[in-house]
């Protein structure tokens, strides 16, 4: 059994290989909201943080990946105003503005740095890829600690403590695992 080659025209991310219509990339984006609110159930408590640790950021950057900046971008909105309005798919099965709420936003910004970075080839090697998933992190973090500085009263110092330093090694895992798995998708695609 053989695969067949798909052509993929320069600029292109995974989600521009399916055919194009409105009615997919509304689907993409309700499938991208959906799935990172479905990856922020899986959480674990942080001992001394209010905010824990997530599958919903390796979601929110694989999205942004998969889909492109536009797309990423409105996924999360999406998310974002959802769970705003009540719907409990932030972590834990939370919703509202909280004291981690500044990660979501910060989730909408790396999703379109992330996607316009795959639209430059960055999701198809795992260096690359790694590179690309660190930017994404490094946004999430710049909006999320200081909006958790503030909501919850706490300095820049603990702030770091308790909604940085305990995350970066799984951080390191999402990373890692995403260097493995759109490169690969892309050289399957390939084939």
């Amino acid at each position: 059994m053989s695969t067949a080659s798909v052509t993929v025209r320069p600029g292109a991310v995974l989600a521009d290989l399916l055919p194009t219509s409105r009615v997919r990339d509304a689907a993409l984006v309700l499938g991208g909201a959906a799935l990172t609110g479905v990856a922020a159930q899986i959480a674990v408590p942080v001992p001394g943080s209010p905010v824990p640790v997530t599958g919903q950021t390796f979601a929110a950057l694989l999205v942004g990946t998969a889909l492109g900046a536009r797309r990423g971008f409105a996924a999360l909105a999406l998310y974002a105003v959802a769970g705003l309005a009540g719907m409990p798919w932030f972590a834990q099965g939370g919703s509202g503005a909280s004291v981690s709420f500044g990660y979501v936003l910060g989730m909408l910004l790396a999703a379109a740095a992330v996607g316009a970075l795959a639209r430059r080839g960055a999701d198809r090697s795992p260096l690359r890829m790694a590179g690309t998933m660190l930017v994404g992190e490094a946004i999430i973090y710049a909006v999320g600690v200081p909006y958790l500085a503030l909501t919850a009263h706490m300095s820049a110092t603990a702030a770091i403590a308790a909604g940085l330093t305990p995350f970066l090694i799984g951080d390191a895992l999402k990373a890692a695992l995403a260097m493995g798995v759109l490169p690969t998708a892309w050289k399957f695609l390939k084939r």
